[in-house]
């Protein structure tokens, strides 16, 4: 559906909540029935999509998109069908004491409409990951694609519309301003990703409503390299997390604390890390261009104001071909002798520009990150558990992989999502469909209930009974 017009959106958003008025508690079989078309729709059109995809970027990795889109989301199909049933059981829990024999528990029920606004830089994750959840939890669902990506935008409504009814789950596509009025309707449950400073607008957006907001945003992750790290493996599980989608990731490293004494070493080790990965770039598949002239412009801007700055600039470039602006695969660049007031050091990088901070005492490196707003993401190397404890205790981050990178979002049991400036909320797994329940709590009293001893006209009874429970608590 194209509703380049706020009154398609009023008429859809007003659709589905019909909808889900005449069906408010859609039973089991119903929520796997409808994840089950979301499935085929990815398994059939797996090709289709990812060329898509590549197209809308000028080239995306194939194998970038199976990984963290296409088996991404098949898996959040396959975990959310495995548990679902479960996770829809009202949950006994305990009563207090005072109101025994009396009996108390939960009930997940759906919200209602749920909107959805997802960015460019995984099309397909973000925008069907969260809708895995919303449906699982019984709800009707609108989702708003990024712009940046028509292509994919265009095919996703397209397939979307042929195996579910508008009233059921949507795609609305659009420029920015479709965008504005999208997050502007009374949604049950708002959910958005994408950067921090648009996530500010939405959140003001959506209080007007009340309604409730998930903000995954953004920010600059960190990477500490621990004195007791292995650093040539080290660079390269960074050169990998750094450089998947061309760095267009936002739980991509966005800087890296080394020890001073070893900020060359690293260089060399992170150099030679990507001549491995990626022996060429420019006519290299596995290497995804930067999305648009915009952002490769932006990220030119960065390295050339840090340069002008202070800033050692050191462009990797395997193969030796020269950059071609036309195909945006910009060559992955490492900043060395940055300072926090530049560019770089301050907006997230969103691709292949990677700054290296030393550091003297991690003591050092704690307080650098903790200077800053709360990260996405945060990522520890080494084989020192007292100074991972440190960090992990001592620092404040929506998610954490140690020894690793990116790979904490893909487990189904964790929930993923940011704090303070990096996000709002959380979900995967049951934590996406406990976000898009109300967990309704219900108390059933007891026919052998003695809060008659509790009702007016009160007297010396009442008196004795409330110094009796006083006695107990």
């Amino acid at each position: 559906m194209d509703a380049s017009h706020p009154l398609d959106l009023q008429a859809l958003f007003t659709a589905q909540r019909q909808a889900f008025a005449a069906q408010s508690f859609p039973v089991a079989a119903v929520r796997l029935e409808r994840l089950e078309r979301l499935k085929r729709l990815v398994t059939d059109n797996e090709d289709a999509l990812a060329e898509a995809i590549s197209a809308d970027f000028g080239n995306r990795s194939r194998h970038e998109t199976a990984l963290a889109e296409t088996f991404f989301v098949l898996a959040s199909i396959a975990h959310a069908r495995s548990h679902l049933r479960r996770w829809m059981k009202r949950r006994r829990v305990g009563t207090s004491f005072h109101s025994l024999p009396g009996s108390s528990w939960i009930m997940p029920q759906p919200l209602g409409v749920v909107g959805i606004v997802s960015p460019w830089n995984y099309p397909l994750q973000l925008a069907l990951a969260p809708a895995v959840a919303a449906l699982a939890a019984g709800n009707r669902v609108m989702i708003k694609p990024s712009e940046t990506t028509p292509g994919f935008s265009e095919l996703l409504a397209l397939l979307v519309g042929q195996r579910f009814g508008a009233d059921e789950c949507a795609i609305v596509t659009g420029n920015a301003d479709v965008g504005r009025d999208f997050v502007r309707l009374p949604f049950d449950h708002l959910f958005f990703t994408g950067s921090t400073e648009v996530g500010r607008k939405v959140a003001l957006a959506a209080a007007a409503n009340l309604t409730p907001v998930t903000l995954e945003l953004g920010g600059k992750s960190p990477a500490i390299v621990d004195t007791s790290s292995d650093l040539a493996d080290s660079a390269r599980r960074i050169a990998v997390g750094k450089l998947f989608n061309a760095g267009q990731t936002c739980i991509a490293p966005d800087y890296v604390l080394v020890p001073k004494a070893q900020q060359q070493a690293f260089a060399q080790a992170f150099t030679q890390a990507v001549t491995e990965l990626y022996p060429t770039l420019e006519n290299n598949p596995d290497y995804t261009s930067v999305v648009d002239d915009r952002h490769y412009a932006r990220l030119q801007g960065l390295a050339q104001d840090a340069q002008i700055a202070g800033a050692q600039v050191l462009p990797i470039n395997p193969g030796g071909q020269p950059e071609d602006a036309g195909t945006r695969k910009m060559r992955p660049t490492l900043l060395l002798g940055v300072t926090g007031g530049m560019r770089v050091m301050q907006e997230e990088i969103f691709g292949p520009v990677l700054p290296v901070v030393g550091y003297e005492t991690l003591d050092d490196a704690i307080a650098f990150i903790n200077a800053r707003p709360r990260p996405l993401a945060l990522y520890w190397f080494g084989r020192d558990s007292a100074h991972r404890d440190q960090v992990l205790r001592r620092t404040i981050s929506g998610g954490v992989t140690v020894n690793d990178a990116l790979l904490h979002i893909a487990q189904e049991n964790l929930p993923f999502g940011g704090v303070g400036d990096s996000g709002i909320g959380a979900y995967h797994g049951e934590y996406g469909f406990r976000l898009f329940s109300k967990e309704k709590p219900v108390f059933v009293q007891s026919k052998l209930a003695g809060t008659w001893l509790l009702r007016p006209p009160y007297g010396k009874l009442a008196a004795s009974v409330m110094r009796n429970l006083r006695r107990m608590v």
